[in-house]
C-alpha cells in the first residue's frame, strides 16, 4: 500500500424527503445561485421542493447547464453570479450540473477566462462554496471535488479540479422518472469508476480490493432488477450510493489507479456528444482486451470473486471476465461497439493524434499511449 492523505469533507444527506432541509444547511445570509440543466426537474417535482425550502433567501437561477457542461454555457453563469454577488451556489441536477458549478464556484473568484483554469489542470486557487441536490447517480461528482469541463467550439473535454461540496442531499425519489438510457449510463458509468481503482495491481490492498469488489458486485445484482422497476427505493438508494462511493476517493486510499479508458472516452464525448457512461462500455471491455496481459493479475481476481470463474486456463478465465464484463453492459441496453454508433478510423486517427500531441501515457504503468489507444479503440470497432 503506497503512502496517502486522505480527506472528504462532504456532509450527506440521503433519504425521503431531505430536500426539504436545505433551509437547516445554508446560511440565512447567503445570496445563492441555483444551477439546473434543461428542464427535468420541473416534471419531477425536484424544483418545487427546492424552491419550498429556500422560502426567504435571495436566490437567482441559471438554467441550461448542458451534459458535458461546456465552457460557454459556465462563461455566462459566471458573469450572472459576479453581477448579482452570489457567495453561496447551489447545483440541482446530476454530474454535468454540479461538475459545471464546481467552475462556476472558480470562476466567481477569477478575474480571467475560466476556460485558461480548465487548461492549466491545477486545483482552482479559491471558490463560492457550494452544495448538491443529486438527480442523477452516476459521476460521485455530489462528494468530490472533481470535474469535466468541454468546449463545444474547440470539440475538447479536460479534468477540472475545484473544491467539495459543502453537502449533498441524495433522495432516491428523485430518481424514479429517470430514462432508462440515463440510469443505463448511470450504471456504467459507476461501474468503471470502480474498475479504474482496481483493475491495476493485485495485492495493494485487501481492503480497498473487497471494497471495491463489493460495489461491482451490487451493480450486477441490481442492474437487472432496475430494469424491471426503476421505482423501488430500495434498488435505487442502492444504486445512488454505489454511484457516490464509487468515486469519492475511499476504495481509492493508498492503491494505483487506471483512468486510461476515461481518458479515451472523453475524447469520443468530445467529438461526438456520447454520453459519458456509454463512452465507457465501448472502451472499457476493449480496455482489458489490449492489457489483458499486463492486467493478468488482477483481472483472474476479478474473474473469480466478482463473476464466480475459477476454472479452466488462466487465458480461458480471463477471456471469460472480459466476456462477462461486455455482456453487462450490453444488459443495461447500451452499445458496444465504435460501429454501432458510426464511429470508425477518421475518430481513431483524431484520438490517436490528440493524445501524441499531448504527449500523454495514462494507465497504472503508463502504459496508454497515442499508440495503445489506437489499439484499443480499434479493438472495440
Amino acid at each position: 500500500m503506497y503512502n496517502f492523505s486522505f480527506q472528504n469533507p462532504v456532509k450527506l444527506i440521503m433519504g425521503k424527503g431531505t430536500i426539504a432541509t436545505l433551509s437547516n444547511e445554508i446560511p440565512k445570509d447567503k445570496s445563492i445561485m441555483i444551477t439546473f440543466g434543461g428542464g427535468s426537474v420541473k416534471k419531477n417535482g425536484v424544483y418545487d421542493q427546492v424552491i419550498k425550502a429556500l422560502q426567504g433567501y435571495n436566490t437567482v437561477e441559471f438554467w441550461g447547464i448542458e451534459p458535458n457542461p461546456s465552457i460557454e454555457t459556465l462563461r455566462k453563469a459566471i458573469a450572472l453570479g459576479k453581477e448579482k454577488k452570489v457567495d453561496f451556489l447551489l447545483a440541482v441536477g446530476g454530474g454535468s450540473v454540479i461538475d459545471g458549478t464546481k467552475l462556476i464556484s472558480a470562476g466567481l473568484l477569477y478575474d480571467g477566462d475560466a476556460w485558461d483554469m480548465v487548461l492549466t489542470g491545477k486545483p482552482a486557487a479559491g471558490t463560492v462554496p457550494l452544495a448538491t441536490v443529486l438527480t442523477l447517480p452516476a459521476t460521485g461528482s455530489e462528494m468530490n471535488n472533481g470535474a469535466v469541463i468541454s468546449s463545444y467550439e474547440k470539440k475538447e473535454k479536460h479534468a477540472f479540479f475545484a473544491n467539495y461540496p459543502v453537502f449533498s442531499i441524495l433522495d432516491p425519489e428523485v430518481t424514479f422518472t429517470l430514462p432508462d438510457h440515463q440510469i443505463a449510463c448511470g450504471l456504467a458509468d459507476t461501474f468503471v469508476h470502480v474498475m479504474e481503482q482496481y483493475m491495476t495491481t493485485p495485492g495493494q490492498s485487501r481492503l480497498m480490493d473487497r471494497w471495491a469488489e463489493s460495489i461491482l458486485q451490487t451493480l450486477i445484482e441490481i442492474a437487472p432488477k432496475i430494469r424491471e422497476n426503476k421505482t423501488d427505493y430500495q434498488l435505487m438508494a442502492d444504486f445512488m450510493l454505489s454511484a457516490t462511493m464509487a468515486l469519492n476517493g475511499f476504495i481509492a486510499m493508498g492503491v494505483s489507479q487506471d483512468w486510461g479508458t476515461h481518458m479515451i472516452g472523453h475524447e469520443l464525448t468530445a467529438l461526438h456528444g456520447l454520453s459519458h457512461g456509454h463512452t465507457l462500455a465501448i472502451v472499457y471491455p476493449a480496455t482489458l482486451r489490449v492489457l489483458k496481459e499486463d492486467k493478468a493479475g488482477k483481472i483472474l481476481q476479478y474473474a473469480e470473486r466478482v463473476w464466480q470463474i475459477s476454472t479452466g486456463s488462466n487465458e480461458e478465465r480471463i477471456n471469460k471476465a472480459i466476456a462477462k464484463t461486455e455482456e453487462f453492459f450490453r444488459s443495461l441496453g447500451l452499445t458496444t461497439r465504435l460501429n454501432e454508433e458510426q464511429i470508425g478510423e477518421a475518430t481513431i486517427n483524431e484520438i490517436e493524434k490528440r493524445f501524441a500531441e499531448r504527449n500523454v501515457a495514462y494507465g497504472e504503468n503508463g502504459k496508454v499511449t497515442a499508440a495503445v489507444a489506437r489499439q484499443i479503440l480499434e479493438s472495440c470497432l
